[in-house]
């Protein structure tokens, strides 16, 4: 069967186009995608050739993981079902993770319709809600587990490095558990989207240590690095209390390495969060419909499919502002 995909055909290259897509089987379900939320840290990773899968970075020597099918989320309804699916209707609006495709460097991919399925990466949507709301809901359980790793108590003072989309739900999380939050972002109107009970230091203009000094009583008990900054990591925990938190969930490459004698002196609990989750994805999927976990408020660009290729060129162009970026399929 032939469908239609968001292409990473090369090194910066991006091509709205066919793509081949196998039958599904009988424990899968096609789906017509409405709307997809492309993963702006993640997908450009892939698209710059910085590394071959989710957590494996890009090695000299390494094949380039090109043709592939960009991304790992988005909202559409179904179309047909396997024998075997359970618990699901035609004509269900739904969220998908990954879907299957033929032809590509990975046999998966998020930008593509019709989406093939398994049952066990599709959630139902709530009644009435909203679809475009859910259409991120991979990357929004990112920053509600960084935000759920550290333990809080209320009125503890948590420090996120990163003022992206999970380092945004990540905050959000934390403030919903109790704790007192400061952002460390370097973009005002990324900042600007923060709930207002949520500090916000802009490190281009202010020191950290002076910026927290003036916020913080006492000290800090949390990090969540949502970016991949070893240098302000190292910089927080010098400045954190002992016995903090440190929730790591920025690509690093090559350069992950730190210094555990340092986690020690502090006495450091690291948090490694990766992937998703049928818990996480539950319990996310509920805070957005509870409304703590704001999704819609950090779309600030939608396109076509169809223009799929400037979309891209919106995201890697540092010098646009933006944050959350969905590609409308119908």
């Amino acid at each position: 069967m032939i469908g239609k995909g968001v292409v990473f055909t090369e090194k910066l290259k991006v091509a709205y186009q066919d793509v081949s897509i196998p039958a599904p089987q009988d424990d899968e379900m096609m789906i017509d995608i409405e709307h997809s939320w492309i993963s702006n840290g993640t997908e450009s990773s892939f698209l710059r050739g910085e590394r071959t899968d989710g957590e494996t970075p890009f090695r000299n020597g390494d094949p380039l993981p090109f043709p592939l099918v960009a991304g790992y989320q988005k909202v559409g309804t179904i179309t047909s079902l396997g024998k075997n699916v359970q618990g699901f209707t035609l004509g269900e609006r739904v969220f998908a993770t990954i879907s299957k495709v033929n032809g590509m460097f990975d046999s998966t991919g998020g930008h593509v319709s019709p989406a093939v399925t398994h049952e066990s990466q599709v959630w139902k949507l709530p009644t009435n809600a909203d679809p475009i709301a859910y259409s991120g809901l991979v990357l929004t359980q990112v920053g509600y587990n960084c935000g759920m790793c550290p333990p809080v108590n209320k009125g503890d003072y948590a420090v996120v490095i990163g003022d992206g989309m999970v380092g945004q739900w990540a905050a959000q999380t934390l403030m919903h558990r109790g704790a007192h939050v400061i952002v460390l972002g370097r973009h005002n109107d990324r900042l600007d989207l923060l709930p207002e009970d949520i500090h916000k230091v802009n490190t281009k203009s202010s020191s950290i240590k002076e910026a927290l000094q003036d916020v913080i009583t006492g000290t800090f008990s949390i990090i969540v690095d949502t970016v991949g900054s070893l240098a302000t990591v190292t910089e927080l925990i010098s400045l954190a209390q002992y016995g903090c938190h440190l929730v790591s969930a920025g690509f690093l490459g090559e350069d992950g390495r730190i210094d555990i004698q340092m986690l020690r002196t502090k006495k450091v609990t690291l948090h490694c969060p990766s992937g998703w989750s049928q818990e996480a994805m539950d319990e996310t999927l509920q805070g957005i419909t509870e409304g703590w976990l704001q999704t819609t408020s950090l779309i600030t660009h939608r396109f076509p499919v169809e223009q799929a290729k400037e979309a891209w060129d919106l995201i890697l162009d540092s010098k646009q502002a933006k944050l959350g970026v969905i590609l409308d399929w119908t």
